[in-house]
């Protein structure tokens, strides 16, 4: 099929640059990225991604006082001891997918 409809869209200028670099990257230019990501959208009659509001943040420790770092370690004690646990690959799995990473 011959490419000639034309897509206008505002992006802000930091999030365009940081794609392109990651897309100049991997070889594809940016029509071809729109153009999967269309393509996606009609596969999967929807966006190829869940747009949710996350439940939870990661905790930044550099922000927490002592305080609130034992309460954190309190509660990752508890957890283990009540058999809350997993192993790291899938803990981090979970990870990477509850943050977008």
């Amino acid at each position: 099929m011959s490419k000639s409809a034309n897509l206008y869209a505002r992006i802000e200028p930091d999030v365009k640059e940081q794609a392109e670099r990651i897309l100049s990257a991997l070889g594809i230019p940016a029509s071809n990225a729109i153009n999967m990501f269309y393509k996606q959208i009609i596969m999967r009659r929807g966006l190829p991604f869940d747009v949710k509001i996350p439940t939870a943040s990661p905790v930044d420790i550099s922000t927490l006082s002592e305080e609130q770092i034992n309460a954190e370690l309190e509660k990752g004690y508890a957890d283990m001891s009540a058999g809350r646990t997993k192993d790291a690959r899938q803990a981090f799995a979970d990870i990477r997918k509850d943050y977008n990473l």
